[in-house]
């Protein structure tokens, strides 16, 4: 095996999802999120927004929200929301996993509002 092979052996990606195995894509993606901010960015850039179980990968969700929703995302963004602290107020923030998608110009995603 040459040195070149060598690289493009580690360069593939492991596309396998770990959760998707374990759960259903019900249980991978948990709701979505609807704030302003998310509202805006489906209007102009085609982002949806979504809570996603602590242990889902991109390909988990990539997997999941082609059988839930029939679309094809172009690519995904996952984010570690941090747990917010009690200082003086009496809400609290939990920690969550949140995975941002983004969709082609022509797919679109009906959440109920």
């Amino acid at each position: 095996m040459t040195f070149k092979q060598i690289l493009q052996a580690r360069a593939k990606k492991n596309v396998t999802g770990k959760v998707i195995k374990k759960v259903s894509p019900y249980g991978v993606i948990l709701c979505p999120i609807v704030t302003e901010k998310t509202h805006k960015q489906q209007e102009s850039e085609n982002k949806y927004s979504f809570k996603v179980h602590s242990d889902a990968n991109k390909s988990d969700v990539k997997q999941a929200i082609e059988f839930l929703y029939k679309v094809h995302p172009e690519s995904i963004s996952m984010i570690n929301v941090v747990y917010k602290w009690r200082n003086q107020r009496k809400l609290v923030r939990k920690a969550y996993k949140k995975a941002i998608v983004t969709l082609g110009k022509k797919e679109k995603i009906e959440l109920g509002s």
